[in-house]
């Protein structure tokens, strides 16, 4: 005789008997890629200034022990940040004709994801990547540049100094978000509020200033961003068999 579904859900709701052994619910096994979603989390919600591996434990519900058996120390995990930002990096494939929009497209997305977790890209400074999607990053890169006709050499330092600038700004953008949210930091000013400052300066001392104040305020920081890649860029392009550049790596090789 079927048993009576009213016993069956009493049954479900019964507290074990007295010595009856009831198992805990087992904890997820600490792995890498739960310490990088935890490390997101912090900074996505605390910023990157709270990110330390205490704060991570806490978030995965255990101690800063258990982590050290897949990271080696802090750095680690900024490796493993960058390396989980830039998996969402779409690289183009290289185009000689349009290398200087495809870097800018890249760099762009870079900036976005930088800016999506204030104060991010500190993790990027300073570090030397081991991640094998920053690398791959890293490689597409120089892809594109190479593929505009530029030497090796240069193309290495152009994209250090491409990223740095990118890291640079997102961390300026992330400081500047953080003092608006503090009310004490009054002087973080606005857009009119600095055109203002700017032409009540003494005119004797400042003439240039408060003549051209509004186009020194001019554009978003956006605007500037674009800009100040563009104005690196440039400077890059195929070396001309007679051009200055040909001739001092000449001079360097018959130097050697």
């Amino acid at each position: 005789m079927p048993a009576d579904p009213r016993q069956s859900r009493a049954t479900r709701h019964a507290q074990p008997a007295a010595g009856t052994a009831v198992s805990a619910p087992r904890k997820k096994p600490i792995t890498v890629e739960r310490i990088t979603d935890a490390a997101l989390e912090v900074v996505a919600t605390e910023g990157y200034d709270a990110l330390t591996i205490r704060r991570v434990a806490a978030v995965l519900g255990t101690g800063p022990s258990s982590l050290y058996a897949h990271i080696v120390n802090k750095d680690d995990i900024d490796d493993l940040l960058i390396g989980r930002l830039y998996a969402e990096i779409v690289l183009p494939e290289p185009d000689p004709a349009a290398w200087r929009e495809q870097l800018l497209g890249v760099y762009t997305q870079i900036r976005d994801l930088y800016l999506k977790y204030p104060g991010v890209s500190r993790a990027a400074l300073a570090m030397v990547p081991t991640n094998l999607e920053t690398l791959r990053v890293g490689e597409g890169i120089l892809a594109i540049l190479l593929a505009g006709g530029i030497e090796p050499r240069t193309a290495g330092w152009a994209r250090d100094a491409l990223s740095l600038y990118v890291s640079a700004y997102a961390l300026e953008q992330s400081l500047v978000q953080q003092r608006r949210q503090h009310q004490d930091q009054e002087w973080v000013l606005s857009h009119e509020e600095l055109l203002d400052r700017f032409t009540a300066l003494p005119a004797e001392k400042f003439p240039l200033t408060r003549r051209h104040a509004a186009e020194l305020i001019s554009g978003t920081g956006h605007d500037r961003f674009e800009f100040t890649l563009r104005l690196l860029m440039n400077d890059l392009g195929p070396a001309s068999p007679g051009s200055e550049r040909t001739r001092q790596r000449d001079f360097r090789s018959a130097a050697q």
